[in-house]
């Protein structure tokens, strides 16, 4: 899945420098997560492509479209697989996207408006987020092990291990430090960081650029967490 997005997004690195953004919000009355790679055309305008995933439940859809340079009005074509040229759209996002805000509607592929949205590049802050979390989660293939302690915004431990039974390699992340963070609180040993924010009832965890704590094909999933400490691995399949 992840290879199949890359190729998707491949067109867009011909423009310009690819650049991700992660937004969160509401679609009607559905806490999500936004997530685009953007990158600028010639004329000014923007290419998106990304995917946006339904919380809790997890239910995923695909992104491509443009942004206008100027007024920001935004139209995202929707899809249920990375790659939507050639195939049937199952909606369409259409809005302005202006200081950081992307709000307007999502319609049906008749046109007919399904419900409105409103997503966020600002998150909430987490300086007086507390928490002892222990997550053990596993399925067939994948496993994942965090233990973390933070107290009012401060970390106190942080203990990450995952394997990928394919492979039979694992990563392993201990020893981070806390490092200023806007809306939400992030932790990093070297270039590897991990990154703690809170979308709606949920906080998710989420590491990047761990290369060097992990085998050649091994990797942290993302991770959601619910209000009671309840985790699960954020590895959604399209559908």
């Amino acid at each position: 899945m992840r290879r199949a997005l890359l190729l998707a997004l491949l067109p867009l690195l011909a423009h310009a420098q690819e650049g991700t953004r992660e937004l969160g919000g509401q679609l009607g009355s559905r806490a999500t997560l936004l997530v685009l790679h953007s990158a600028k055309n010639p004329d000014g305008s923007w290419r998106l492509a990304g995917e946006y995933i339904v919380l809790p439940t997890l239910q995923r859809r695909f992104l491509e479209g443009e942004a206008s340079p100027e007024i920001g009005v935004t139209t995202l074509r929707e899809g249920a697989t990375p790659i939507l040229f050639g195939r049937s759209p199952t909606g369409e996002l259409r809005g302005t996207w202006r200081a950081g805000v992307f709000k307007g509607a999502r319609y049906a592929p008749g046109g007919q408006e399904r419900e409105r949205f409103e997503f966020s590049e600002e998150f909430p802050s987490l300086d007086a987020y507390s928490a002892s979390l222990r997550c053990d989660t596993s399925d067939s293939g994948y496993a994942s092990n965090l233990a973390l302690v933070v107290e009012s915004g401060k970390l106190r431990s942080l203990e990450w291990r995952s394997s990928v039974a394919a492979s039979g390699q694992s990563c392993t992340l201990a020893g981070v430090e806390q490092q200023p963070f806007k809306g939400g609180l992030r932790f990093a040993a070297g270039r590897c960081s991990v990154t703690v924010r809170e979308l709606g009832d949920y906080v998710r965890i989420a590491a990047e650029g761990c290369v060097d704590q992990c085998g050649s094909q091994a990797y942290f999933e993302p991770l959601l967490v619910d209000r009671r400490g309840n985790c699960r691995v954020m590895r959604p399949e399209a559908r």
